[in-house]
């Protein structure tokens, strides 16, 4: 495709017209069939976290973040005040319904809504929530947030580079891997290099029909195993 040029015939970025800043998330919850998302509260929120986070027994899940782990839930509950307290990143809860419990967290991040673009990150899925329909139908409900509520135009995700887990998650999710930020942090006196991802706005109908399809009962079997995949459905919806 032959890029849109200038009058000088320098070639220039596609025209964005009647483009106007938008806004922050709401404070407001997602539900979905499998989970409901809400901003994080420590007094309702944290007991139940640090519970599931404790079957956890290794601490594989605190690998790669820059956080924890937590021994006691006094110490859970101060980081969860912190972070609650603060407008970015905006924390939510994750819960699943079947329980009622408070399963994992996941934040919006460096938002910037004057150019749209919006990132997902402090993903924290406790076993409980990790490999299950409603991890899944999280992101899919904060991306249909970021894209059909909200009208941002790009939504990031990135990880630490030895990461496998959460680069697996990103590529099955529909992000497209963009490049490697070597030495980008510093985490728990180690070095981290950086991969991102990126969801566009006009990528999303295709991957939001195969989220809504994966999503769907008729995909579930009686005991909970999906029919099709979510990688299946993608490549069906492109």
């Amino acid at each position: 495709m032959e890029p849109y040029r200038n009058h000088l015939g320098q070639p220039v970025g596609a025209p964005i017209s009647d483009w106007t800043a938008r806004p922050l998330p709401p404070r407001t919850a997602m539900s979905g069939r499998f989970c409901t998302v809400e901003p994080l509260d420590p007094a309702r929120h944290a007991a139940q976290l640090f519970g599931a986070y404790a079957e956890d027994a290794e601490g594989r899940m605190w690998t790669y973040l820059p956080w924890g782990p937590f021994a006691t839930l006094a110490a859970y509950r101060q980081w969860a005040e912190t972070a609650s307290g603060i407008p970015d990143p905006f924390f939510h809860a994750i819960i699943d319904k079947e329980s009622g419990q408070a399963v994992g967290v996941a934040a919006f991040l460096r938002m910037e809504p004057n150019v749209g673009v919006i990132e997902v990150g402090g993903i924290a899925y406790s076993p409980r929530l990790q490999r299950r329909p409603a991890g899944t139908e999280a992101m899919y409900l904060m991306m249909r947030r970021v894209f059909d509520e909200l009208g941002y135009r790009r939504y990031e995700w990135k990880c630490n580079s030895l990461n496998e887990p959460s680069r697996a998650a990103a590529l099955r999710l529909g992000f497209q891997y963009e490049g490697l930020f070597r030495q980008a942090m510093v985490t728990k006196g180690r070095n981290r290099d950086t991969t991102w991802f990126s969801v566009i706005e006009s990528e999303w109908p295709a991957l939001c029909a195969a989220f809504e399809r994966w999503l769907d009962p008729a995909n579930f079997m009686a005991d909970g195993t999906q029919r099709r995949s979510l990688a299946s459905l993608r490549a069906r919806a492109v």
